[in-house]
């Protein structure tokens, strides 16, 4: 395995509290029975702890609450061997939670209350100049400010690290901020969200893909679950199967892929190889119950990728 590249994820941190059942329920049902439980969340969270188990050296910025679930958080990052000086911990806010139903399939609702995630600030971010200076890839999403997402933006390409946005959730975005992200990694509903159109086949991921191109990222990378990826760049466009397996639960798949895809670029994969890494990663991880509970480790990831080198029937087939 190549050196452990360096990679600095600006993001959020929440608790998730997990209730699984037969079905999600429809607005105003309650539904009987299910397994409840509690574990480590926040997509900024999920992505470092996947890329840190992928292989990278990986450091974290982020703010949580003056309190148990704050505490309990920065210490399972450290577990994981992630750099967490930079984690500002809040007087006044409560740290993030996540409320995330999964049904029968594997499909799953979240709402989340971000807490001090939502203070994570311009400033913050600022005081990891150093971080920034070391990192040769850049993660960020939006659960955390648009203007800190956009300041950690602005650091990183001054730096020279490769930026990569995952847009989740969606939310309106200033020209300026897409213009400095070199990969853009939303999912079907996100892309739908940008570009005022259905995002709904093969056809209409392809036209969205590059119109969202056209807004300043030179790479789009639509996350499609069990169909696969469509990435878009300077050479035009083109699906990457899914690895087929059998779905329990798809919490946090994305952040998965994005935290591997990370590590991918940052040891200097050709991008497709750096997308089927990440999916590889979130291939293991749907076939496991939890967010981080359910992230794969470095040597997991190269196994399977092993193993659909030698079957590549593994790989699922386009609509």
């Amino acid at each position: 395995m190549p050196k452990s590249p360096a990679v600095l994820v600006v993001g959020s941190n929440m608790r998730d509290m997990v209730v699984r059942s037969a079905a999600l329920p429809r607005p105003g049902e309650t539904l009987l029975g299910g397994e409840f439980f509690t574990g480590q969340g926040g997509k900024g969270a999920n992505q470092a702890v996947t890329a840190a188990r992928a292989g990278g050296d990986v450091t974290f910025v982020g703010r949580v609450g003056n309190d148990s679930l704050g505490r309990d958080a920065v210490a399972a990052l450290k577990r994981d061997g992630i750099d967490c000086r930079h984690v500002v911990v809040d007087p006044k806010r409560p740290s993030g939670v996540a409320l995330i139903l999964v049904g029968g399939a594997g499909e799953n609702s979240i709402a989340v209350a971000p807490g001090a995630n939502a203070a994570l600030s311009a400033a913050d971010v600022k005081a990891a100049s150093r971080a920034f200076q070391r990192a040769a890839v850049l993660l960020v999403q939006l659960e955390i400010p648009v203007p800190t997402v956009a300041c950690a933006i602005r650091l990183g390409r001054r730096a020279g690290a490769r930026v990569i946005l995952n847009p989740a959730p969606a939310a309106p975005l200033p020209a300026a901020l897409l213009r400095g992200v070199d990969i853009f990694t939303p999912n079907e509903s996100e892309a739908a969200a940008f570009v005022g159109h259905a995002v709904d086949s093969l056809r209409s991921v392809a036209r969205a893909a590059a119109a969202l191109r056209t807004l300043g990222p030179p790479v789009v990378i639509v996350t499609l679950g069990a169909r696969g990826a469509w990435v878009q760049d300077g050479s035009g466009g083109r699906l990457l199967p899914a690895i087929a397996v059998k779905a329990v639960d798809t919490t946090g798949a994305g952040d998965v892929f994005s935290g591997a895809l990370a590590v991918g670029l940052a040891e200097g994969r050709p991008l497709d190889d750096a997308v089927r890494f990440g999916q590889a990663a979130a291939a293991i991880s749907v076939t496991r119950p939890g967010t981080q509970s359910s992230v794969p480790s470095r040597a997991e990831i190269d196994a399977l990728l092993r193993k659909v080198a030698r079957h590549p029937g593994l790989a699922s087939r386009s609509e």
